[in-house]
C-alpha cells in the first residue's frame, strides 16, 4: 500500500496481526525489503510486522530537496500514526540504525525497544564520505556494484548480491547521493547515546566493511540496557545474508513484550 505520510508518499507493507508491533526500515537507497526474510518469520510468532520503504528508496522517490535526516525521523512516527499503531520495536539496518537511534531519543513513549543491525552512527564525522556520493551521480551502476560487493563478502551468496544491487538500482543517483550527503547538513540532529533507555538488541556482522564491528561494540558500551550479538563471518547485510540468524535474536531478546 501506499500511505501519504508528511507530503510524501511512502511504500508500506503490514502484515500479521500479533500483539507485538515490530516496524523496520533498510539503510541507505535500500527499500523494505532488506528486512523480508526476517518479517516473514516474526510474523508467524505473533508480532505484527510493518516497513516502508524510505523517502528515496524503491517505490518511494522523493524530490532530493525532501530528503533530510529529520524527515526520515519523523516519517517513522507518521507512519506509526497513519497506521494507528502507538507503541512498537523499531529495527534499522546500517543508515537505518542510526535514524532508529534518533527516533528512539525523540520519541521514547512511542519505541519501546530497539534492534540496530550493523548501524551506521548518528555522528556527522563517522558518515560515508562525500566521494561516495560523487561516485553515486557519476556512474551509479559501477558505484551500486562496488558498494554490493563489499557488503557482502560470505560465499556462495551471489543471489543476495544480485538481489541487493537489484534493490539499490531502484533509486535514482541523486536521491541515493543525497540520502549520503544529508548527514553532514547543518541541522542534523544531536542526541546523547547514553539517552536511549530502551532495550537494545545490537547485531554487528563481523567481517562488516561497511561499518566496522567496533562501532557496534562501542554503542554497547553507551546505551546502558543493550545486548550485542556478535555474527562470525558475517558482512554487512546480516539480514539478508542470515535471516533465520537475525530473527531467532529478535525473538529470544524481546520473548515476552508487549
Amino acid at each position: 500500500m501506499f500511505l501519504i505520510v508528511n507530503g510524501v508518499r511512502l511504500h508500506t507493507v503490514s502484515f500479521s496481526t500479533g500483539s507485538r508491533t515490530i516496524l523496520a526500515i533498510g539503510g541507505w537507497a535500500g527499500s523494505w525489503e532488506v528486512w523480508e526474510e526476517t518479517l516473514e518469520s516474526l510474523s508467524a510468532e505473533e508480532w505484527k510486522c510493518i516497513a516502508f520503504d524510505h523517502r528515496g528508496s524503491g517505490e518511494s522517490p522523493v524530490h532530493p530537496e525532501l530528503i533530510t535526516v529529520q524527515n526520515m525521523v519523523d516519517d517513522i512516527i507518521g507512519v506509526l500514526d497513519q497506521l494507528a499503531v502507538e507503541t512498537c520495536v523499531l529495527a534499522g539496518e546500517s543508515s537505518g540504525g542510526a535514524i532508529a537511534q534518533l527516533v528512539a531519543a525523540q520519541h521514547p513513549d512511542r519505541i519501546i525497544g530497539l534492534v540496530l543491525v550493523d548501524s551506521a552512527s548518528t555522528d556527522k564525522a563517522e558518515q560515508t564520505p562525500s566521494a561516495f556520493a560523487a561516485a553515486c551521480r557519476n556512474n551509479y551502476p559501477a558505484a551500486v556494484e562496488a558498494f554490493i560487493d563489499r557488503c557482502v563478502p560470505e560465499p556462495d551468496s551471489e543471489h543476495v548480491r544480485r538481489w541487493g544491487r537489484n534493490l539499490l538500482l531502484r533509486a535514482e543517483p541523486e536521491q541515493a547521493a543525497r540520502l549520503i550527503e544529508m548527514w553532514q547538513d547543518d541541522d542534523v540532529p544531536l542526541m546523547d547515546k547514553r539517552e536511549i533507555k530502551q532495550p537494545t538488541l545490537i547485531i554487528h556482522g563481523s567481517e562488516d566493511v561497511i561499518v566496522p564491528i567496533e562501532s557496534s561494540r562501542a554503542l554497547k558500551d553507551l546505551i546502558p540496557n543493550s545486548e550485542l550479538i556478535e555474527l562470525s563471518g558475517c558482512g554487512h547485510v546480516p539480514t539478508m545474508t542470515r535471516p533465520k540468524e537475525v530473527y531467532e535474536a529478535i525473538k529470544n531478546y524481546f520473548p515476552a513484550l508487549t
